[in-house]
């Protein structure tokens, strides 16, 4: 059996009144958070820990669940226990939606995994005129129907956003956005192209724990919270051309704000 790395982990302190899974996930916790297990690696077996800690199968498995309902690993059958990747995104909220990325043929998320260093891709797209909601219809004025947008973000293969738009359909239809790719620079861009120049757009922001439909998407860790962001863009008339109702997972992005001073 190889034996752990020295230094990585300690030893029990017998005088804590902290149960000792608890002391075990702390010293697991803290090596992950050093990086002395990087994203994507596996985590000692439960043999190695047993041994390291001189505790039962039971505690030890009890300490790798206390991870996973924080997020911070997960489990795969036959294989073990690993550090959950966490992509770095850093979301530039006062930025992301300026016009000349939009000039430069550019997406926010696009423009988001650029400064990050990562591959975007978007997939599970789908493309369809529905009726609304009642608080989708309210945000957009009343509309009857609407042309929805659903899609997934992901970053180097990994899922981080699931995202629906959804437009008055009297503004969308028999358009380019209706079509699954928009062109360079997305939807907003063609929202200009029509005349509809954005002036400016308002979030409503909150965390919740993810329906399993949403973790399932997101492949989400059990614990795992999501960020729920719905963002409605108006032109310069103050007319809201769209609803943007987005989930993301929580330790996936990093909300940046830049505030005036006055």
């Amino acid at each position: 059996m190889a034996a752990l790395p020295p230094g990585v982990l300690g030893s029990l302190d017998p005088t804590s009144d902290r149960a000792v899974f608890r002391q075990i996930a702390d010293q697991l916790r803290e090596a992950i958070d050093k990086g002395s297990f990087a994203e994507g690696s596996k985590l000692p077996s439960e043999s190695e820990l047993v041994e390291h800690f001189g505790v039962s199968r039971m505690t030890v498995r009890n300490s790798l669940s206390v991870l996973q309902g924080e997020g911070l690993v997960s489990s795969e059958h036959g294989k073990g226990v690993f550090v959950r990747p966490r992509p770095p995104v850093r979301r530039l909220a006062s930025d992301r939606f300026a016009r000349r990325h939009r000039e430069q043929g550019k997406s926010a998320f696009t423009v988001e995994a650029e400064a990050a260093g990562s591959r975007p891709e978007v997939d599970n797209l789908e493309v369809k005129e529905e009726r609304p909601s009642t608080d989708i219809s309210a945000r957009l004025g009343a509309p009857r129907r609407v042309l929805a947008r659903r899609r997934r973000y992901l970053l180097d293969g990994r899922p981080v956003e699931f995202a629906t738009s959804y437009l008055p359909l009297d503004l969308a239809r028999d358009t380019p956005i209706a079509q699954p790719n928009p062109g360079p620079g997305g939807i907003y861009a063609r929202l200009e192209e029509l005349g509809h120049h954005l002036d400016h757009f308002e979030e409503e922001i909150r965390a919740r724990m993810p329906s399993p439909q949403e973790a399932k998407t997101l492949r989400l860790a059990s614990g795992v919270p999501i960020i729920h962001l719905i963002r409605t863009a108006f032109d310069t008339k103050g007319r809201a051309v769209e609803v943007c109702d987005t989930v993301m997972a929580a330790d996936a992005y990093v909300l940046n704000y830049q505030l005036p001073a006055t």
